[in-house]
């Protein structure tokens, strides 16, 4: 991981890190060519003490065990067949992550519909439609940092959202985080799952010009 990657995620809390990772570029090369989309939606999960985490209470498997390695490290896992893409944030040890979400697709459009046969914004508005689009369909780059191989997101942004929304996080079942506010949108992108029609702004996508 770069230099400038690794001070993105140092010494912030996650849910700054997931707030702030909106409108960076996530960028994945492959044989074909280059896709790549900002980032539009991203949920914090805070390890041990998050009822919705994969490490709460300290749960610590082969499965999980990218969320314990150093910040900037991608976890793969399968939730209901589909791929999810997850980033570990915080020092070794301490099993907090990001879940991306929500991308709004800038390169290879023509090549993610190759591997995804739907019209847009449903192509990628969603975390296991997003990585069927980009064709991140194996666990390969688990354990591995952002940047080591062919799939990093960007240190800085690219776009800037003019309004960033926080809401609860999608299907997370009754506990006590259940309604925290640790999803992030940028507000009125079409790419934001299950985000309503007359919600959209429909000439900029929630972002800055």
């Amino acid at each position: 991981m770069t230099n400038e990657l690794a001070e993105f995620y140092a010494g912030r809390s996650t849910p700054e890190i997931t707030q702030d990772l909106l409108g960076h570029e996530l960028i994945y090369d492959t044989p074909a060519g280059r896709m790549s989309g900002w980032v539009v939606e991203a949920e914090a999960y805070l390890g041990e003490q998050d009822t919705a985490a994969h490490a709460f209470n300290g749960r610590h498997t082969a499965a999980n065990a990218a969320l314990y390695d150093a910040p900037g490290t991608i976890y793969i896992y399968i939730l209901r067949g589909y791929y999810m893409l997850d980033i570990a944030t915080q020092t070794v040890g301490t099993p907090q992550g990001i879940l991306i979400r929500g991308i709004e697709p800038h390169e290879g459009l023509d090549l993610m519909q190759q591997h995804r046969d739907k019209p847009v914004p449903d192509i990628s508005n969603g975390p296991g439609k997003l990585t069927a689009a980009i064709g991140l369909q194996s666990k390969d780059l688990n354990r591995t940092l952002l940047g080591t191989h062919n799939l990093t997101i960007t240190a800085e942004k690219t776009r800037q959202p003019k309004e960033v929304a926080a809401t609860s996080r999608v299907g997370v079942s009754a506990g006590s985080w259940q309604d925290r506010p640790l999803r992030f949108t940028v507000a009125g992108n079409p790419y934001v799952s299950g985000s309503r029609k007359r919600d959209w702004d429909r000439d900029n996508h929630g972002w800055q010009n």
